[in-house]
């Protein structure tokens, strides 16, 4: 019996499968990043269909390891449909093992400041934040300081007002959310500005609170704190977010313009015995 042409090869239904479910998965999986960067449904559903397209992605390559083996003893076709599925199973779960990568690597906190002794407090934000997340856990402060040594104050060489305009500079440039702007006042050595930040891929939101102290006639101190709404492990965010927006609040302060110093008040002079007074 001559043997049929490699065209009319039955297609291998494993294949077939591993290519559908791979792109189902793409879908589901963009889905999930959709409604959870527009608040459409709560963070546990949308993480849960985000899960599902993960499931969808691994059954997708173990269909097209399958399916090359049907490929390679019955002379099936369709290895280009096992190498799509391949590929885009291995493109989906490429994030997951990234971010286990980096749950390993970082300890698991949520909450980091550069002053774990006494962290700017959220007030504006409270409100916005699930009750046990408002204040620093102190249990934080041990593991973030062997983990993150680097994050400390920043000593500024600007007096308070334009430390200040400084750091609301660079928060405007990023374009996060203000929620409170409490600039300094006569009465009042210190400023604190509270902002949400955002997560690249995921959208989720991390808020952020800056305290700006005046230090002396003419210098500053800058604390920061960013604290993630939802989880318990930040994958090295939080310190990362911290460690950037010291490094541009920094750089920002070498180029602000000099303060104006204030003229000295003039005093009148002394009048000589005998002189009248101007008209």
């Amino acid at each position: 019996m001559p043997r049929r042409p490699l065209n009319d090869e039955p297609i291998s239904a494993l294949a077939t499968w591993s290519s559908r479910l791979a792109l189902f998965a793409l879908a589901v999986a963009a889905l999930s990043v959709l409604i959870l960067r527009s608040n459409l449904l709560e963070i546990e559903p949308a993480l849960a269909t985000f899960a599902a397209a993960l499931v969808l992605a691994g059954l997708a390559i173990v269909l097209a390891f399958l399916s090359f083996v049907a490929i390679w003893h019955h002379g099936r076709t369709g290895l280009g449909r096992a190498l799509l599925g391949l590929m885009l199973g291995i493109l989906l779960l490429a994030y997951p093992a990234y971010l286990a990568q980096r749950a390993y690597r970082y300890p698991a906190i949520a909450d980091v400041t550069t002053d774990p002794a006494n962290p700017p407090r959220f007030i504006a934000l409270a409100a916005q934040r699930p009750r046990n997340r408002i204040a620093y856990p102190a249990a934080s402060a041990t593991l973030q300081r062997a983990a993150y040594p680097d994050i400390v104050p920043l000593q500024l060489a600007l007096p308070l007002r334009s430390s200040y305009d400084v750091v609301l500079g660079v928060l405007t440039k990023r374009k996060w959310a203000f929620t409170e702007s409490m600039p300094p006042a006569a009465s009042r050595r210190e400023a604190v500005i509270e902002t949400t930040a955002r997560t690249p891929l995921m959208g989720f939101r991390d808020d952020v609170v800056i305290r700006i102290t005046a230090v002396g006639n003419n210098g500053s101190r800058v604390d920061l704190r960013s604290a993630s709404r939802f989880g318990s492990h930040d994958l090295g965010a939080n310190a990362a977010r911290l460690r950037s927006l010291l490094e541009d609040i920094d750089e920002a302060s070498g180029n602000a313009p000099e303060p104006k110093a204030e003229a000295p008040e003039k005093k009148p002079a002394p009048k000589r015995p005998g002189q009248k007074p101007k008209a």
